[in-house]
């Protein structure tokens, strides 16, 4: 009852594993401290700067992602289309 579905709990990554060091929050954390403060919720954003998220989306990667198999497609349909529906020549129709 209640839409469990029959799916188990949702396991958590332990929140000890994400470090601030390293990561461009370590110089926020340089900074606050030099103010006699802390960021209590860094820890939680770190993740941000770890594993698969490191490297930052470029506009180039946005840009050209799928160009490939874009070109692929379009060659393709480019074939087709002059194999099976030739143009023709001569009079404007």
């Amino acid at each position: 009852m209640g839409g469990d579905h029959g799916h188990s709990k949702m396991t958590l990554p332990d929140w000890r594993q994400w470090k601030v060091e390293g990561t461009p929050l370590e110089f926020t954390q340089k900074r606050l401290a030099a103010r006699g403060l802390k960021d209590p919720w860094g820890r939680n954003e770190a993740w941000r700067f770890s594993g698969g998220f490191k490297q930052a989306v470029t506009f180039s990667d946005v840009l050209l992602r799928g160009f490939k198999w874009g070109f692929v497609a379009f060659t393709v349909a480019l074939a087709v289309e002059y194999t099976f529906f030739p143009p023709k020549k001569g009079g404007h129709h």
